[in-house]
């Protein structure tokens, strides 16, 4: 097996929250000059720039895994990744399907903007993507895996937007396919805190905003080669593929 250095969790201009700075090519370009093979789009509530960086991404020989952070009814963040052009557009169309109808404010909250490689913006969008969708954590879940895709809920340690803020709790039954740590707590943390998680798989992930953040935390891949099935097989355990926080 070989070791691939991962950060899932990056977010692009396209979230109102994200320095105008992440644009595709100097996300790439910071991934390239920090070591990442590895990366996760993952604007609040869109997956519109994942192709994107995918495409420019090969050029450096960077897998990404293309998806976005969902906030669930619950107000829980949840990282959604797919595999297919096909599983992205039905998940976009589920997401503004059930996006809220609230608008954003750039002054405000910040501008959401999709653009193109030569960075030139292409859309504006009108929606507050930070909003949570009206759908419950568990309604997402099924959503996501009768797609296909994977499931994660995001920074289950933080004091707000995560399973333990809003639940209290991390139901021991969720079918999640691993479970991110912010950089505040370790693997060993949270087992002391919640025992009966120690069969999950767990990452963690920078949760960039902007270019500094990015690589600061990450997740090491022992996979045969970066794809989307092979890291599907590290999270569950699968034929000697392993996952673990470096």
């Amino acid at each position: 097996m070989n070791r691939y250095r991962a950060d899932l969790h990056v977010h692009t201009v396209l979230s109102p929250c994200g320095d105008l700075a992440m644009s595709p090519s100097k996300i790439i370009e910071v991934a390239a000059h920090k070591g990442i093979d590895i990366l996760g789009i993952t604007d609040h509530n869109s997956t519109k720039h994942g192709s994107l960086v995918k495409k420019m991404a090969e050029k450096e020989g960077i897998f990404v895994l293309r998806g976005a952070e969902v906030t669930t009814r619950e107000e829980i963040h949840c990282l959604a990744f797919f595999e297919s052009d096909e599983q992205l557009d039905v998940f976009q169309k589920y997401l503004d399907t059930f996006l809220g109808d609230i608008w954003n404010i750039p002054e405000k909250f910040g501008y959401q903007v999709v653009v193109d490689e030569e960075e030139v913006i292409v859309e504006h969008v009108d929606k507050l993507l930070v909003s949570a969708i009206h759908q419950s954590i568990n309604e997402v879940e099924k959503q996501v895996h009768q797609l296909g895709g994977l499931f994660i809920p995001a920074h289950i340690d933080r004091p707000f937007h995560s399973l333990i803020s809003q639940l209290g709790f991390v139901p021991e039954d969720l079918n999640a396919d691993a479970l991110e740590l912010s950089r505040h707590s370790t693997r060993e943390d949270i087992l002391r805190r919640f025992p009966g998680l120690k069969s999950f798989a767990f990452i963690q992930s920078s949760d960039a905003h902007h270019l500094a953040q990015m690589g600061t935390r990450t997740t090491i891949f022992e996979i045969e080669r970066p794809c989307f099935e092979e890291i599907r097989m590290a999270l569950a355990g699968e034929k000697g593929r392993k996952v673990h926080l470096e």
